[in-house]
């Protein structure tokens, strides 16, 4: 069978390898035709539609070590699939191995201890659903579809991180398959190089099989939600969301939004379609200082829709979860802020009003707090002077629209990066965004980076990802 090797070479694997391979695995091996495959090469986002020679759903750690060893040996394209999440495809490759780790989904929580392990094919969801057991929970993304590692190795950010930082800053441990196909632990104490490294580096270094996170006390309850408001009432809605999150305390995480109105049944028939805006709530603390830290929102103007309301902490990780189904069109940009200025908030506006596609939204998150008080050089992500995150979401359903999405986005990522401190998530860049946005995401960090490579995959073995020579 023809497959792509790793240096960028079309070969021939021979079927008597090939069955050899197969002998040692316990995971199912799909090749192309086979139930399950097409399933398996698929990712969230639709743009990218990549064929793998094979697909190896693997099972535990021993399979994804024979598959690296035996990459390494026929010198084959390797690539790693957790939730297969990411906006750029960086799960799938042409040609390649693909590991497929969505099999990997178990939890084990110590609650005594406040830490959870979880193995690399979990999603968020899987996380939440156990921690929430205990009451407890760690740094997560808002979309519970989303895979861990690639959340994680990233950065990761979401309606808990303006009280514990990033998610990586909440991570103490990783279990890692090397290039070589050693299994490493690496800690602050064990191989303490490699740790720093995964902590925004990406998947550079090896194969990420399971994380172990710091949990904290949260809900079961917490009150969140969203309140909805007729695009008119966009501008007092905006300086609404400027004042709030300025003075909000660290329990209180918000996100404000415009998009059209989707057909969710909290808003009225006739909106649906209809420009909005809306602000994003999540209190985490106690639920009576939840209600009066969301009384100003609630209250404000003439709300179309609000279901900001005491809820399941695990429910409301969920909540955004239909407007980002797997098999639409994505293409996205997006900026670090150092604060929502008025101008800011006229061009969101204005761009807002040119939005191509009923599922697309202009986005601002706040994540001000933990990350600020933490020194840049504590890991990778960096970005330590960001306050918020600007995300241009577009989002559609057919390849024929592809050019005008992707230029609305474009503009309106042009108009607004005079607002960015500079810095970029790197979870969040597309396929098309090169060198220089890497160094926006990852700075004075790069460096130190490139020497871990060149420690730990000195062949770049690992490269189907934001790679770092």
């Amino acid at each position: 069978m023809k497959v792509q090797t790793i240096d960028g070479h079309e070969a021939d694997l021979p079927q008597t390898v090939l069955d050899s391979f197969k002998m040692g695995l316990k995971g199912p091996l799909l090749l192309p035709g086979d139930a399950g495959y097409e399933e398996s090469r698929t990712v969230w986002n639709a743009m990218i539609d990549r064929k793998p020679a094979l697909i190896m759903r693997c099972l535990g750690i021993a399979d994804i070590i024979s598959c690296v060893r035996f990459a390494h040996d026929q010198r084959l394209l390797l690539c790693i699939k957790g939730g297969g999440h990411n906006i750029a495809g960086l799960a799938t490759a042409d040609g390649s191995l693909m590991l497929d780790l969505s099999l990997m989904r178990g939890v084990w929580v110590d609650a005594e201890q406040k830490v959870a392990h979880a193995q690399a094919g979990c999603l968020l969801g899987d996380l939440d659903r156990e921690t929430q057991v205990h009451g407890l929970a760690t740094v997560l993304g808002f979309v519970s579809m989303t895979g861990i590692a690639g959340l994680t190795l990233g950065g990761g950010f979401g309606y808990l991180t303006r009280r514990w930082g990033w998610t990586t800053d909440n991570v103490i441990g990783m279990d890692v398959v090397t290039a070589d196909a050693r299994l490493v632990r690496a800690t602050e104490e064990e191989n303490p190089d490699l740790f720093w490294g995964l902590r925004g580096g990406g998947g550079n270094f090896g194969v990420v099989t399971g994380i172990d996170y710091m949990l904290h006390p949260v809900g079961p309850e917490v009150v969140g939600g969203i309140v909805a408001w007729p695009a008119s009432e966009a501008a007092e809605v905006l300086n609404l969301y400027r004042t709030l999150a300025r003075e909000a305390p660290q329990e209180l995480t918000l996100v404000t939004l415009m998009r059209p109105a989707p057909p969710a049944p909290w808003l009225p028939k006739e909106i649906h379609g209809k420009l909005i805006v809306a602000i994003l709530a999540c209190h985490s603390g106690k639920i009576e200082d939840g209600e009066k830290a969301v009384s100003a929102i609630k209250s404000f103007g003439t709300p179309i829709g609000d279901v900001l309301v005491r809820r399941p902490y695990a429910q409301l990780q969920t909540l955004l979860d239909g407007t980002q189904p797997k098999g639409r069109r994505y293409y996205w940009k997006s900026e670090y802020l150092p604060g929502i200025e008025p101008k800011l908030c006229e061009k969101f506006i204005a761009h807002s009003e040119k939005i191509r596609s009923p599922h697309s939204a202009m986005i601002l998150f706040q994540i001000e707090g933990a990350l600020n008080r933490v020194e840049d050089n504590h890991s990778p992500v960096g970005n330590r002077d960001a306050r918020y995150v600007l995300n241009i979401g577009g989002a559609w359903e057919h390849e024929v629209d592809d050019t005008a999405n992707i230029n609305w986005a474009r503009e309106a990522w042009n108009d607004l990066k005079e607002f960015s401190t500079g810095g970029t998530y790197i979870n969040f860049l597309t396929r098309d965004e090169g060198r220089e946005r890497m160094e926006a995401a990852l700075g004075k960090n790069l460096s130190r980076l490139s020497e871990i490579k060149s420690k730990w995959d000195p062949e770049n073995f690992f490269r189907t990802n934001r790679n770092i020579q």
